[in-house]
């Protein structure tokens, strides 16, 4: 199963100082604006989120490459949601019919939270 695009995702308590920090790490914006920022430094991504996130977890991208761009075919989110839910993976409400954008949130079972979340 390709998930796409990976990056961790920090729960931030200041953007400005967050995005300083891993600029001084050789990191630039991507993406991004006002509470949020996606850093990438060579094929490594990081997002800032002050606010929105309610701990640190991962985040996948289906159909997004490193660089936030379309990838030619891709398994879809809601395939991937049902592939997972078939294992016996708790994944919360299932999204519904469709395609493009949508997202769904499974926790690992240390706690942590990893996001499956498709732009296209």
């Amino acid at each position: 199963m390709a998930l796409g695009n990976f990056s961790v995702s920090l729960a931030v308590g200041d953007i400005a100082a967050s995005k300083a920090f891993y600029e001084a790490l050789g990191f630039a914006q991507i993406m991004g604006g006002g509470p949020w920022a996606i850093m990438k430094n060579g094929s490594t991504n990081i997002g800032l989120f002050q606010g929105m996130l309610p701990k640190n977890g991962l985040t996948f991208n289906p159909g997004w490459d490193q660089d936030g761009q379309p990838v030619g075919e891709f398994e879809d989110v809601r395939e991937t949601q049902k592939r997972l839910k078939a294992a016996g993976i708790d994944v919360g409400a299932d999204i519904e019919s469709g395609s493009g954008p949508a997202s769904f949130m499974v926790t690992d079972p240390d706690g942590n939270p990893v996001l499956f979340d498709q732009h296209v």
